[in-house]
């Protein structure tokens, strides 16, 4: 993060957002030469199907502005896979609306909903955007904070979580499976924040971007909150194809939920990006109807690396703590000396020749989050295997 210079124009509640962390790991992995397990992002292309139907679109003409919404076809297969994966019906042309990535969708939603002064709870360590999204509508985040438990998954305080809640609360802003943490929400964990949405009228937004990347060894399965009792029709659900399809740089997202929330939602994003990806949203629709294989093996392929990873984390010296899902692991640097995680960060790439994430800026309270460090496995199984053969002399 950088902070504000005399003289800078920036209004004062972004002044707190510099250049993020991923810009400055993956800048020093450059530098050094070190590989790059910061910024979650594969180095592979997705599924041919969905890159052959791209092609196909620019080169048929589909280059022109889409509808708002999204074109019908991945408007269908939208609602279409939310039906087949986890039994949700959506409309369509009214329940569905397609935005540049999940972050557009996040940010649109926010100032779509959030009033100057409203709160917004959210569950720290917290994706960054979020915290821009909420200081952009002029809103106040509430964190409740994920601290790992005896068996090391992250858990969260119900007390405190019930002490977030007040009558300014707005939104509930929850991402499982969640990053940085590699955390899935229980069912009992959901039901929990169902209930006090329900108790206290107040809308959920769900970030459901990693939704197929949960693995074998997960405590539970994903469940999308919107498919409990009582709050389909308040919850926003979003979701996008970078991240189950390796296409981050598509940045074609999308929120589902009722309509009255969907347009809201578009009734913003007309204003941000009007549009996006044109000859992109075919090819996604493809994707979209892709059998059940690929989503299973996507996944199998993803828990492979990530165990390399994390077999080598450890012979490191590292505490490693359980990943559930997501393209990510977290590691406790305490073993190994280390007391800031930025300050570990900063000096790995000289001493192990990796760059990693520091935890600690996804949190309000950073010494929660001060020893912990985040690796991204959505690489190649040789990128890995390099990885861990440098790792080795941290010990």
């Amino acid at each position: 993060m950088t902070t504000a210079q005399p003289g800078d124009p920036l209004v004062q509640r972004m002044r707190p957002f510099g250049t993020t962390i991923f810009s400055e790991m993956s800048a020093l992995a450059v530098r050094t030469g070190a590989v790059n397990l910061g910024q979650g992002f594969p180095d592979t292309d997705g599924p041919p199907e969905m890159l052959a139907a791209a092609a196909e679109a620019l080169a048929s003409g589909a280059n022109q502005y889409p509808p708002l919404p999204g074109i019908p076809a991945l408007r269908a297969a939208i609602a279409d896979h939310e039906q087949r994966f986890w039994g949700l019906t959506r409309d369509p042309d009214t329940e569905v609306g397609v935005t540049a990535g999940a972050t557009e969708a996040v940010a649109a939603t926010v100032l779509a909903l959030c009033e100057t002064g409203d709160e917004v709870i959210c569950f720290e360590p917290y994706y960054d955007s979020y915290a821009a999204s909420i200081a952009l509508a002029g809103a106040v985040r509430r964190p409740v904070t994920l601290r790992p438990g005896p068996d090391g998954r992250f858990v969260f305080d119900e007390a405190e979580l019930r002490a977030a809640f007040g009558p300014r609360t707005r939104l509930v802003l929850l991402n499982s499976p969640h990053n940085p943490t590699g955390k899935v929400f229980t069912r009992a964990e959901l039901e929990l924040i169902a209930d006090l949405c329900q108790e206290h009228d107040v809308h959920a937004v769900t970030d459901e971007v990693y939704e197929h990347l949960v693995f074998s060894d997960a405590a539970t399965p994903h469940l999308p909150l919107a498919s409990l009792p009582g709050m389909r029709e308040r919850t926003l659900r979003i979701s996008s194809a970078g991240k189950t399809f390796s296409c981050t740089g598509w940045k074609v997202g999308w929120a589902t939920g009722p309509a009255p929330l969907v347009s809201a939602m578009l009734r913003v994003k007309q204003f941000l990006t009007f549009v996006n990806a044109a000859p992109l949203q075919p090819a996604v629709a493809v994707a979209l109807g892709l059998p059940d294989d690929y989503f299973h093996d996507f996944t199998a392929g993803l828990q492979d690396r990530r165990d390399r990873l994390v077999a080598g984390l450890t012979e490191a010296g590292l505490r490693v703590l359980p990943s559930e899902g997501t393209y990510f692991v977290t590691a406790d640097i305490r073993p190994l000396g280390g007391v800031d995680g930025v300050e570990f960060c900063r000096d790995l790439p000289r001493r192990g020749g990796v760059v990693a994430v520091p935890t600690q800026v996804f949190y309000d309270d950073q010494e929660a989050g001060r020893h912990l460090i985040r690796f991204a496995f959505c690489k190649r199984s040789e990128v890995i295997d390099e990885a861990v053969r440098r790792l080795k002399s941290l010990t």
